[in-house]
């Protein structure tokens, strides 16, 4: 047998971090999990230790490279896919975090954004692809260097290291210590010009972020140096740098305009592919979003991403914090078991509501239940409630891109969920397809991109081996779907309404 040849592949989520070798034949082998802890010490403040993911990456890259030399894989790169929107702030004298990582999921500052929206809104949509929004690294940063001695101390004395996960990681893993960052992770940061690859500088100086902190921007697939054999037990370039999102639209095979994806993970995303076009009414819905699908070659292709923040992460504080079920698969055990004329709702809104309606004020809900109630009804809800999300947010994305959804690719742990996938085919009324190992996808989409050209002649040939498992058709009639629908929206309507009626009586 001759030698394979395969990319390391890193894919550092918000609840963990793994890493696998991904040959040429598609295979994902070797593959290493590190679970990370998230904390949320008060209301709309989440975060986690930038060291803790630094070192459970490393831990996880090198029982990777273990396992490859083991099993006779070469290694030719390294491709990494992280969380996106998590801000480090870090002292580059000496490696140190200075404060915790400020995840996605945080709206601490919610309100000091809110004041810029009026001035910025109509300006950032149909450049950067999204409004000011309920969080900025950027205005996390700034804030920071205001108020916090260490990270002014440090930014005073020129040693302030700034950046997204993709920033950290790449200035510990990579020989030079590199700040850079990439498109996909950029484009989530709500200061990326869409159109021209560069950041918004204008709208940064209205943060009050300091331009010399920025990380070099590049495309996606780009040679971002080599990696540091002391750190990693490997040699060899990083050939791929994206969000992770945008690596499971990758290995899902997500690659032509009206190709959708769902992938559940801490929470639940909508992708749709526009191809290389921009969307046709962006702003329409303030959580539905333009982004960078990816970036290769100084071109980009583009999407529009819908998501609820916590949906995998809800079903993890309903096993563990509550001990309602054992684990998320008990829950997709009892509902598939549950009356098909079950009264009661559940909204996924641990962190506020943004599928596509904003608002962050809004908490998690269950409702409709009485004693006649069984512990199969709460799980269907459960599962209903992110298969709702899911529709409401693909019907808003196809709104915003003015392209028709022709399939829905599904991945991340909750698709083995099949009641869910059923809920979801026919809340959507579309078609969703289950790929074998979808667990793997965001792994196999970053070395897919940083395999180009080298053991792959493009990401189609690299696509033509993923093999499909399952297709959940509609089985709902439209009439009975749409009623559903309704009574599922009208309630979260209503939470929002009394959120913001609750603002106003506060003033």
């Amino acid at each position: 047998m001759g030698i394979r040849h395969g990319i390391i592949a890193i894919d550092e989520g918000t609840t963990g971090t793994r890493a696998a070798w991904v040959t040429a034949d598609g295979t994902v082998g070797g593959l290493h999990y590190e679970r990370l802890a998230v904390s949320s010490p008060s209301a709309r403040v989440v975060e986690q230790d930038a060291a803790e993911i630094l070192r459970k990456t490393t831990d996880a890259v090198r029982h990777a490279v273990a396992d490859a030399r083991e099993q006779g894989v070469a290694v030719v790169g390294l491709a990494i896919a992280t969380q996106r929107a998590t801000t480090v702030l870090w002292d580059t004298a000496t490696g140190e975090p200075l404060v915790p990582a400020i995840v996605w999921q945080d709206t601490r500052h919610a309100d000091e954004l809110a004041a810029l929206a009026p001035e910025w809104d109509d300006w950032l949509v149909p450049r950067v692809g999204r409004p000011v929004g309920v969080r900025s690294p950027y205005l996390t940063a700034a804030l920071l260097i205001e108020r916090d001695e260490r990270v002014r101390e440090a930014h005073r004395a020129g040693r302030l290291g700034f950046g997204t996960v993709d920033t950290w990681l790449l200035w510990n893993l990579v020989q030079g210590r590199p700040l850079a960052t990439s498109a996909t992770n950029a484009t989530s940061c709500g200061a990326y010009l869409l159109g021209e690859h560069r950041y918004a500088t204008d709208y940064l100086d209205a943060l009050g972020f300091p331009r010399e902190l920025l990380p070099e921007l590049h495309d996606d697939q780009h040679d971002f140096g080599v990696t540091d054999p002391a750190v990693l037990g490997i040699e060899v370039p990083v050939v791929a740098v994206l969000g992770d999102q945008h690596a499971g639209m990758l290995g899902l095979g997500t690659l032509e305009a009206g190709d959708a994806m769902c992938v559940h993970g801490t929470g639940s995303f909508v992708d749709l592919n526009l191809g290389d076009r921009l969307p046709e009414r962006p702003g329409l819905y303030e959580g539905a979003l333009a982004l960078v699908a990816w970036r290769a070659q100084q071109r980009s292709r583009y999407s529009v991403e819908t998501f609820t923040a916590a949906t995998g992460s809800a079903l993890d504080w309903i096993c563990g914090s509550l001990g309602w079920f054992p684990d998320a698969k008990a829950i997709s055990e009892a509902a598939a078991t549950a009356s098909r004329s079950n009264p009661v709702q559940f909204l996924p809104a641990m962190t506020g509501v943004r599928m596509p309606v904003v608002e962050p004020r809004v908490k998690s809900m269950l409702t409709g239940f009485d004693f006649s109630t069984t512990k199969a009804d709460i799980a269907a809800a459960v599962l209903e409630g992110i298969a709702q999300s899911v529709a409401w947010s693909l019907e808003a994305d196809a709104e915003v891109a003015g392209v028709e959804v022709t399939s829905m690719l599904v991945g991340g742990g909750l698709a083995q969920s099949d009641p869910l996938l059923q809920l979801q085919a026919d809340l959507t009324q579309v078609p969703q397809r289950r790929l074998r190992a979808t667990e793997v996808a965001s792994l196999r989409g970053a070395a897919f991109l940083g395999g180009i050209g080298t053991l792959w002649p493009d990401l189609e040939s690299a696509a033509a081996l993923l093999q499909e498992e399952a297709v959940f058709e509609p089985r709902l009639e439209r009439a009975a779907r749409d009623e559903q629908v309704r009574a599922w929206r009208a309630r979260v309507e209503l939470e929002v309404r009394l959120a913001r009626a609750g603002e106003n009586e506060g003033d």
